[in-house]
């Protein structure tokens, strides 16, 4: 396994990061256990969760079964550098008790104190804001956040789903207060098929030293393989990628690229997976196997050396939007 630096930190993390959302839903604790120890082998040390997986009336559970595996010993949880998320209203069902959701200083304190529990550690290495909270200003966030890290509860902070403009002003205020590192990652939608990163929050997080996570690298499975599946009757596409190939002119696409690969002799996600790894910024994409076959899988395009023809061949059916600012300014 290769390893880099987590943005401009001196946090050594692998290029593939283990997510963790199936683990419970989709996949259970003797199981989830598994493959976090089949990751550890293989060197995968970036580990992700947040605090709302697990879902509905079982949210906080993927944190718990995290926990529970950190709690079997032999050095598990000092190997592992664990993020996880606040932000999302943690009651079973219905609307969030006041204070009981987003980034307020009361529900950031609170929220980390749970997470804490549920994992059963004493600090979170890298503790990402799960949305933008308009209502909250940066000052109070980071307030909160120096307070938590001379606790040392929290090491590092990092954002998800901000757009540039945000990740910019976070960071500006973490300036001005001074003695605040501000934020170090960034995670976000960016894959082949789903490029606008690349127009604001890729150049944001390089100009203020983020490392970028991109989350569902295969873009719901539509970069999977999705239509060879198809064909012969292995698996059908749903959610994000059934929607997609609704469009003809998508599932041409994907067509174009699975039919690009198999002259490569490459399987798509691994290739999907490959390609993020050659992107400027990108520390690297957020696999969430729901089996060990799938973490293997992953594990192999990690070590992919993709060549010049076919990445050329990528960018010709998955165009990007083009270098920032030219992309829309001319």
């Amino acid at each position: 396994m290769k390893y880099t630096q987590l943005g401009r930190t001196g946090l050594k993390v692998s290029r593939l990061v283990l997510g963790t959302m199936n683990f419970g839903p989709q996949t259970d604790e003797a199981d989830s256990h598994a493959i976090m120890d089949a990751a550890l082998d293989a060197g995968i040390n970036f580990f992700d969760t947040a605090n709302v997986y697990g879902w509905g009336e079982n949210k906080g559970r993927t944190e718990s079964i995290i926990g529970n595996w950190f709690a079997k010993g032999e050095g598990r949880r000092d190997k592992v550098v664990l993020a996880t998320k606040v932000y999302g209203n943690m009651a079973a069902d219905g609307p969030a008790w006041p204070n009981h959701d987003k980034l307020s200083a009361l529900n950031i304190r609170r929220a980390v104190d749970a997470s804490l529990k549920r994992l059963q550690t004493d600090h979170i290495d890298v503790y990402q804001f799960h949305h933008v909270d308009r209502d909250t200003p940066f000052d109070e966030i980071w307030q909160a956040i120096d307070v938590l890290v001379q606790q040392g509860k929290i090491l590092y902070v990092g954002s998800s789903n901000f757009p540039g403009y945000k990740i910019a002003q976070a960071n500006e205020a973490a300036a001005r207060r001074g003695g605040t590192i501000g934020l170090v990652s960034e995670q976000c939608l960016y894959n082949l098929a789903e490029r606008r990163a690349e127009m604001e929050v890729v150049p944001a997080a390089q100009e203020y030293g983020l490392g970028v996570i991109p989350w569902s690298p295969l873009h719901g499975g539509l970069l999977g393989g999705v239509l060879k599946k198809e064909v012969e009757g292995k698996r059908r596409a749903s959610g994000r990628a059934a929607d997609a190939l609704a469009d003809p002119a998508v599932r041409a696409q994907v067509q174009s690229y699975e039919d690009l690969l198999d002259k490569h002799g490459i399987e798509p996600g691994e290739a999907a997976l490959a390609w993020l790894l050659t992107r400027p910024g990108v520390t690297g994409p957020i696999v969430g196997p729901r089996t060990a076959e799938q973490l293997s899988s992953a594990i192999r395009a990690a070590e992919l050396d993709l060549s010049e023809e076919l990445l050329t061949g990528l960018d010709e059916i998955f165009p990007g939007p083009g270098p920032s600012p030219e992309a829309f300014a001319w």
